[in-house]
């Protein structure tokens, strides 16, 4: 059981080392010449190096009393091999961010075959690739198993001599590291301060995104309002202009339309509970923000509460706009099926514009409501003959109109409006069904 464990992490191993642990290096234009340019100069100094070397025999003091002789490479096949390995050595870290395990298994290779008399030509090479393999490798799985191989095979090489450094060179030995470390901090500095105006600006973006949800349910609730009111109250005034009129030669039917105006008004403040509603905030103790009784207002909270109005609805709608003098037809094509309330809500307010338009702008008209129930969308069309408008009618500023494009375009609808070709005025909304 527990060989088969092992089996199967190994596997895993090899198959994650494959695997990248993060998105690829995006190399600017001045990170590759930065690249280029270490390995031409160290390609260069090295290069010098080789050839400023060649048959010269080394002789380093291992201890007290001891020497080594160390020949190095000589003859033009001596200085052809050693130019070889400074110039592959160097020239494999200009794609030290591009492919760093690459090159750092090409220098190490390159290194294991310097001599140790002559390991400046590598060595520095290898310390850069071994960096660079640690800093940018995406492979991190594959970087944490080669990078303590190559070290190891370095280190105890045959051929691994540490180099000594001349003394001349040991302010730079100094100053190189801090210099580097100084830049370091230096992009450390400026990543965070990308990182703290990234956060800043994610939570600019955040409050720009709550603002325009603000606005959206202010414009939804406007949306409700004007389909509300408009309807309701441009029917009441219908109404009780006719009142008037008919007030004293006909008080029967003078009465009729004011009951016709106070079942409007109801019908008004039903609606314009539940909209506000919407607006309302209780708390958990189930009192509202004004600390009201919600039992003592059981009526009003049920009228609050009360469904949204839906296609079912239809017939109480156009029974009000009778009753203002329109005349209108009711047809129904198809099997009617339940729908999602928010779509019956954008269907019943395109009647109740079209409608409320026809009240308003075209007196002395009739009108006719079509819904057909289609496989795979929901048709509704409103006409009319055309008319006069009323003496009261408000100039129309396409709100209302506006106001359904947008309901229509949430369930991806389309509202189609014109004058027709035999006079009046046609509204037709399509809404996409889903099919089962």
């Amino acid at each position: 059981m527990t060989l088969r464990r092992l089996r199967r992490a190994a596997r895993r191993t090899v198959r994650d080392a494959g695997r990248p642990s993060g998105p690829p290096l995006q190399l600017t234009r001045e990170a590759r010449q930065f690249d280029a340019l270490i390995a031409l100069m160290l390609g260069i100094v090295t290069v010098y190096y080789g050839i400023d070397n060649a048959d010269v025999v080394v002789v380093r003091e291992i201890a007290p009393g001891v020497q080594q002789v160390m020949p190095r490479p000589s003859g033009p096949t001596g200085l052809a091999f050693m130019v070889t390995l400074a110039a592959i050595a160097s020239g494999a870290l200009a794609l030290r961010r591009r492919h760093p395990l690459a090159v750092l298994c090409t220098v190490t290779a390159a290194t294991l075959a310097t001599p140790q008399s002559v390991m400046r030509l590598t060595f520095y090479a290898f310390v850069i690739a071994v960096y660079s393999a640690a800093v940018y490798s995406p492979y991190r799985t594959a970087t944490l198993a080669a990078l303590p191989v190559s070290v190891v095979l370095v280190g105890t090489s045959g051929n691994s001599v540490t180099p000594i450094v001349p003394n001349e060179y040991i302010a730079l030995l100094i100053l190189v590291p801090m210099a580097v470390a100084a830049v370091g901090l230096r992009t450390w500095k400026l990543r965070t301060d990308e990182g703290r105006t990234r956060l800043l600006a994610l939570e600019r973006e955040q409050a720009q995104a709550l603002r325009r949800a603000v606005e959206h349910e202010r414009a939804r609730i406007a949306r409700e309002l004007h389909d509300v009111v408009t309807h309701n109250v441009s029917v009441m005034i219908i109404q009780a202009g006719a009142a008037r009129k008919i007030m004293e030669t006909s008080p029967q039917e003078a009465g009729e339309a004011l009951l016709a105006v106070e079942a409007g008004g109801r019908a008004a403040m039903t609606e314009l509970r539940h909209v506000m509603g919407l607006l309302t905030m209780t708390d958990d103790d189930g009192t509202d923000a004004n600390g009201a009784d919600p039992v003592a207002d059981h009526a009003r909270a049920a009228a609050e509460l009360a469904p949204q109005p839906g296609l079912d609805q239809l017939e109480t709608l156009l029974g009000r706009v009778q009753d203002a003098g329109l005349p209108v037809a009711l047809t129904v094509t198809g099997p009617p099926r339940p729908l999602p309330p928010g779509l019956e809500l954008a269907a019943y307010r395109v009647v109740q514009e079209a409608l409320t338009n026809t009240v308003k702008h075209a007196s002395g008209a009739t009108a006719a409501v079509s819904v057909d129930y289609g496989p795979q969308r929901l048709r509704v069309e409103v006409t009319d003959t055309g008319g006069r408008p009323g003496a009261s009618a408000p100039t129309g500023n396409g709100r209302g109109l506006i106001g359904l494009r947008e309901r229509l375009a949430v369930h991806g609808g389309t509202l189609n409006t014109g004058r027709r070709l035999t006079g009046g005025y046609r509204v037709e909304a399509l809404i996409p069904l889903e099919t089962t």
